[in-house]
């Protein structure tokens, strides 16, 4: 439409006091989003101004066409401010001429208002003068994102225009996707001006790929294109999702049915707007000016775009009228309008529209079908469920399939996997390199490839592969193993089967599957002979210090119980060298309990009590210990742990392909300590020891070290683990889907006893030694294990003997005290000892025993009295009963009794 017409026709409806405010509207009018944005700003024109008749400002349009290119938009921008005077623009349509435009209106304060750029560089902040009466790209998506979520897709690749529009959407929609612990895995952009053959090209590539999951991020016409194409090369089938970003998905109801066919059980998200009965009425206005502005065009369907241009052209009137006619009042005046709009509510938020809900559809038929709802708040839900129930409607995805797409494939017309295996001449039952110098064919196998190929037999799916040996022209390994799997990570290999230990560091560049080995590091040492064929194997039992300490009590206890008995006791008494005999003996025929020696004073009694107790407790972990070292075969490591190993400088060996040494380094040996050991030359170097030119034990993990032990599990023992590791897996490119799933059927194999099979078939029973990862030495008793026991017994025996001290000193004080008083102190020392050496005939067991004498003297004078002997035993019997509490006149009156 000529925007002449315009113009007049909006001169013409002037009253006498109506302000014109001159507005510059940019659009690419060829285009579907140009001529049904174009349409509404024209219908809200008449119906805003019909529905404000007494309004005192007028917005006169000037229209122009940038013709799709950002060079031209921005020359019909800089006409329109200098020659026509605009003090605002509607526009421009797209996002590359919005970035020009917007720095140009920032210079010169005119604000630019778009209803359709909506990339994320643009700013409000760095060009405040620019508003945005749409979404920002970036805000849907983190949907987009919880759709491949809800999916458990975990790659996608993303297929986007090569413009401003599609490239800057890219680190924004990465982002999304690591929040979800998922991956854009590759980008493709396409050209605007690609034709089919290149669109093709594009597709097959992506075609030779695992990943199904393609999010598309381009403008209409291209997005027509590319799925006309897809639909074409197979890509629109059973396995492939599409996801649509909402440039496409606003105006898929409008596309050619031809268009709409190919794109059929796609997803796409845009903005929610509820159905309504003004919405209803404004479809039908908006179709009748479309119509009558295009009439020779096919009839289009109302898209989002309409409603954003109707309600912009609302915003900016209502401000107009509020200010005084400067450009910096309209820019504060229409970021304050708040209303609700054919769109919904319209209100600026750092200067784009307020985020509030987006709708997921589902393409099937003529058009999209709702299936659910994403909002910042709660996420996804069902179009069919209550708000808080997570998830979507059913899907109809590509294929007419209502299955849900894996979100990868391994690509029949790809080429086959390559799988890198390694080259090592040691430990060949896990990887065994053959080559046929007859007819040069390479042949693979061992346990870790039985394990693989058994493995990729149970997937549901079909893989094609080869092994290729990481090998140099000369057949050997052309690397270390860290070498051969950073080969993934270049993409020189599609997966790595073997002995591959699964490390931190390698877990920086892939991805492995779940160990299938028993994990950690340990290490192999020769074994000792066996204690219990040592003749003095008797005395292994107790540490040295707790033999000393125990005779030391025994000694201690049996002079405490002397010097209390001594005095009273004729056991205790006699020659000295008879009374040190029986002090020793007593002491040490408590360790069987068969001392003869009776005991009598209360303190001697308790201190024997206790000690007995600590005798026993003794006497039974003694022959516990014994009993273990004896009857229990161990095979005892010459070498116990890493740090002897430190400590004493021994050399130790380690396997020079692996990552042992590097760990060694770690534990701080010396480089020169370290010793590159092959398993052919274990026996051997394990056998000369470090003293003769060998090792004092070879350090490697644990699968190794079992395959070597169950041909040397006499000679050898392992100690250990002393450093954990995972053990085996298969590695893999970073996401690829093939880990989960190999990972699964690796527990299926070993589950269902596959696993021990293959595991048997190459290395026969690894578990026929007995191995015992753990071996230590038998730990002798301490005297530090009885600590405890020691100190009661010791307690109780010195308390013992002071009290008795105590007793005999104030009983005899009087008598000590005036004992040789004039002579030296070492002649009273010797005296008192002679005082103490005699026979207290005051005890009760010598006045017991005096007793007894008398009785039998009495026997004998009056034998035949029979009558009135029995009354005087009776009687004496009652003496002796209560003896110690009588003196000694009263029994002698009952001993005259008898006579």
């Amino acid at each position: 439409m000529n925007c002449s017409v315009l113009f007049f026709a909006a001169v013409k409806n002037f009253s006498a006091s109506t302000t014109p405010f001159h507005v510059g509207v940019v659009l690419n009018l060829g285009t579907r989003i140009g001529k049904i944005g174009q349409t509404s700003i024209s219908l809200a024109m008449d119906e805003f101004y019909a529905s404000h008749q007494h309004y005192t400002t007028r917005l006169v349009l000037h229209t122009r066409d940038s013709e799709n290119d950002v060079v031209q938009a921005a020359s019909e921008v800089i006409d329109l401010i200098e020659k026509e005077h605009v003090q605002a623009i509607i526009g421009p349509q797209t996002s590359s001429q919005a970035v020009f435009i917007a720095d140009l209106c920032n210079k010169t304060q005119v604000p630019v208002i778009s209803f359709s750029a909506t990339s994320p560089v643009l700013s409000s902040i760095q060009t405040p003068y620019f508003l945005r009466a749409t979404l920002n790209d970036t805000a849907q998506l983190t949907a987009i994102a919880s759709i491949a979520r809800l999916f458990q897709w975990k790659e996608a690749i993303l297929i986007s225009e090569d413009t401003d529009y599609g490239r800057d959407i890219i680190p924004y929609l990465i982002d999304a996707f690591e929040q979800t612990y998922a991956a854009i895995s590759h980008r493709s952009l396409i050209v605007s001006s690609a034709t089919d053959y290149q669109i093709k090209e594009e597709l097959y590539k992506l075609m030779i790929m695992q990943t199904r999951v393609f999010i598309v991020h381009m403008s209409a016409p291209l997005g027509a294109r590319l799925f006309l194409n897809a639909k074409e090369v197979g890509m629109m089938s059973k396995g492939y999702a599409w996801i649509l970003t909402d440039g496409i998905t606003n105006i898929a109801d409008s596309f050619d049915p031809q268009v709409i066919d190919t794109m059929q059980g796609a997803l796409g998200v845009k903005l929610h707007v509820p159905r309504t009965k003004e919405l209803n009425e404004f479809g039908v206005r908006w179709k009748r000016r479309y119509q009558k502005e295009y009439p020779d065009e096919d009839q289009l369907e109302m898209s989002i775009f309409a409603l954003w241009a109707y309600d912009t052209v609302y915003a900016l009137a209502m401000a107009v009228e509020k200010t005084s006619g400067s450009n910096r009042e309209v820019l504060k005046y229409i970021q304050e309008e708040k209303f609700n709009g054919v769109s919904g509510e319209f209100h600026f938020v750092d200067g784009h529209l307020k985020l509030s809900t987006f709708q997921v559809v589902n393409i099937v038929e003529r058009g999209g079908r709702g299936i659910g709802f994403w909002k910042p708040d709660n996420g996804l839900t069902s179009a069919s469920s209550i708000s808080d129930n997570v998830g979507l409607s059913p899907v109809i995805w590509p294929g007419d399939s209502t299955e849900v797409p894996k979100g990868w494939e391994i690509p029949v017309s790809g080429k086959k996997l390559r799988v890198g295996v390694p080259v090592n001449k040691v430990f060949q039952g896990f990887v065994k390199v053959e080559r046929d110098n007859a007819t040069n064919i390479t042949s693979v196998s061992g346990y870790c490839i039985d394990l693989f190929e058994a493995a990729v037999k149970r997937l549901p799916y079909a893989i094609l592969y080869e092994f290729i040996p990481f090998e140099n022209e000369h057949g050997e390994s052309a690397g270390t193993y860290d070498d051969l799997v950073y080969q993934v990570y270049l993409q020189k290999f599609d997966a790595v089967v073997g002995d591959i230990t699964v490390t931190a560091n390698r877990s920086l560049y892939v991805d492995f599957t779940l160990p299938f080995t028993e994990s950690g590091v340990s290490l192999l040492v020769p074994v000792r002979e066996s204690t219990h064929k040592n003749g003095w194997i008797f005395l292994k039992p107790l540490s040295v210090d707790l033999w000393l300490g125990s005779l030391a009590f025994f000694f201690y206890t049996g002079f405490v119980i002397w010097v209390m008995e001594h005095r009273i006791n004729t056991d205790f008494r006699g020659p000295p060298s008879q009374q040190l005999g029986t002090m020793f003996c007593f002491s040490l025929s408590t360790l069987v309990f068969a001392h003869r020696e009776k005991v009598e004073n209360i303190l001697s009694k308790l201190v024997l009590i206790i000690w007995l107790f600590v005798v026993l407790i003794l006497t039974s972990s003694y022959t516990a210990s014994l009993t273990s070292i004896i009857t229990v075969e161990q095979l005892q490591p010459a070498v116990t742990d890493v740090q002897k190993l430190l400590h004493d400088g021994d050399h130790v060996g380690c396997d020079n392909v692996s990552f042992i040494k590097d760990l060694l380094k770690q534990l701080h040996f010396d480089k020169s300590k370290i010793t590159n050991v092959g398993p052919e030359h274990y026996v051997d170097a394990l056998t000369k020891g470090d003293q003769n030119g060998g090792v004092s034990a070879i350090i490697n993990e644990i699968p190794y070290i079992k395959v070597f032990l169950a041909q040397h599990c006499k000679q050898f023992t392992m100690v250990g683990p002393l450093y954990q590791t995972a053990g085996f897996g298969f590695a893999f490119p970073k996401g690829s889907p093939l880990v989960g799933d190999i990972s699964k059927e690796i527990l299926n194999i070993a589950e269902g006893g596959e696993k021990e099979k293959i595991e048997r078939m190459w290395f026969g029973d690894l578990n026929a030694c007995s191995i015992d990862t753990n071996t230590v030495n038998s730990e002798n008793l301490t005297f530090q294990s009885f600590s405890g026991l020691f100190i009661i017994t010791g307690a109780a025996s010195t308390c013992a003997l002071a009290i008795f001290l105590a007793l005999f000193l104030s009983k005899n004080w009087q008598e000590l005290k005036n004992l040789d008083s004039d002579k030296s102190a070492w002649q009273r020392l010797m005296s008192w000892w002679k005082y103490y050496n005699k026979k207290d005939l005051n005890s009760h067991t010598f006045r017991r025993n005096k007793i007894n004498d008398l009785e039998n003297d009495s026997v004998s004078a009056n034998n035949g009295n029979g009558e009135k002997q029995e009354e005087c035993q009776t009687e004496n019997q009652r003496a002796s009963s209560f003896s110690d509490a009588k003196s000694d006149e009263e029994e002698l009156e009952e001993i005259s009794c008898s006579r």
